[in-house]
C-alpha cells in the first residue's frame, strides 16, 4: 500500500520553474555557485576563493579611471584586410562580427583620463575582440598612447589581455612588436613612466614585446602570462614543467613581474605609482 498518493492539486502547486540563464555563475576555482549580480558588484571576483573572472573592458575602464574623465582617442581607426586573408571565413567578415560582438572598432580602447585626479594616458586591451589579438590597428593605437604620454609628460598605462599577434595580418602584425618597443624606448629615454598591467591571459607577441617592458610590471592573481603555450614548450624542451608555470605567482618568484595586485586594490596601487613616478612625484 502506498504511503502517499499524489493528486492533481499537488502537481499544479509544485510546477517546476526554470531559472533564467545567467542568474547564477559557477566559480571554476572553488566550484561555488554565485549570484551573477553579486559577482559583478564584487568586480567579478569570487567572494569565496578570490578567483578573478574576466572583466569586461568597459567595466575595467570605469573601475580604473575617475568617473567622467575618460576621453577616448582613435576610436575611428579600423582594421582593413591588406592580405585579403581567408581561412574558413574571410578576415573582413571576422572583423565585422567582432565589432558587433565587442562594441569597439578593434581590440584596444585608448584615451586620456584621471586617476585620483592625476592625468594619465591609458590603453585597455579588448579581449572580447578576437582574443585581444594585436594587428596593425592595435599596434598603432598602443604606439599613440605612448606618444601622447611622451608629448604631455604624463604616465602611460597599458592593460594587457591578448592571445598575441593577429595571424590574419601575417608579418604586418609581427611588425607591431618592433614598432611598440621603439615607442617604449622613447618613453624611457625621456624619463616618462610606463606602467604595464598584465591581465589573464597575456601571451604571444604582446607578452614578448611592450607588455613586459614597463617600468613597473603588475599582474593580477593567477593570470596566465607567457609567450608560447606550456604544451608547446614542454614538447620542445622535452622536460616536465614546474607546477604553476606561466602563472603570476610563479613569475613573481622568478623576477618576471614586480608585484601581484588584487583587483580591488588595483586603482589605489596605480594611483600611488602615478603620484610617485609622475610629474611632481
Amino acid at each position: 500500500m502506498a504511503w502517499y498518493k499524489r493528486n492533481k492539486d499537488d502537481e499544479s502547486s509544485s510546477e517546476k520553474r526554470s531559472v533564467p540563464a545567467g542568474v547564477f555563475t559557477k566559480c571554476p576555482g572553488c566550484r561555488e555557485t554565485l549570484l551573477t549580480a553579486d559577482l559583478h558588484v564584487n568586480l567579478d571576483v569570487c567572494p569565496k576563493c578570490d578567483h578573478h573572472f574576466l572583466l569586461g573592458t568597459r567595466d575595467r575602464v570605469a573601475m580604473i579611471i575617475d568617473p567622467g574623465t575618460f576621453e577616448e582617442a582613435d576610436a575611428r581607426v579600423e582594421s582593413i584586410d591588406p592580405l585579403a586573408f581567408r581561412d574558413s571565413k574571410r578576415y573582413a567578415d571576422r572583423v565585422r562580427s567582432a565589432r558587433r560582438q565587442a562594441g569597439t572598432s578593434d581590440a584596444l580602447i585608448s584615451g586620456a583620463g584621471l586617476i585620483d585626479g592625476r592625468a594619465v594616458e591609458a590603453g585597455f586591451f579588448v579581449f572580447e575582440f578576437m582574443g585581444g589579438s594585436m594587428g596593425s590597428v592595435v599596434g598603432e593605437k598602443v604606439t599613440r598612447v605612448f606618444e601622447r604620454a611622451l608629448e604631455r609628460r604624463v604616465p602611460a598605462l597599458i592593460f594587457c589581455a591578448s592571445g598575441g599577434a593577429r595571424m590574419q595580418e601575417g608579418v604586418l602584425s609581427l611588425m607591431q612588436m618592433a614598432k611598440t618597443c621603439a615607442a617604449v624606448s622613447r618613453l624611457r629615454d625621456a624619463g616618462v613612466p610606463l606602467l604595464s598591467i598584465l591581465l589573464h591571459p597575456t601571451t604571444g607577441g604582446v607578452a614578448a614585446s611592450f607588455a613586459t617592458l614597463g617600468d613597473v610590471v603588475i599582474a593580477e592573481p593567477r593570470a596566465l602570462i607567457g609567450f608560447a603555450g606550456a604544451r608547446v614548450i614542454q614538447n620542445t624542451i622535452r622536460q616536465a614543467l614546474p607546477p604553476g608555470f606561466q602563472r603570476s605567482e610563479f613569475l613573481l618568484n622568478h623576477g618576471f613581474v614586480d608585484v601581484i595586485v588584487h583587483r580591488r586594490e588595483l586603482k589605489a596601487t596605480l594611483a600611488s605609482l602615478v603620484a610617485l613616478l609622475g610629474p611632481g612625484g
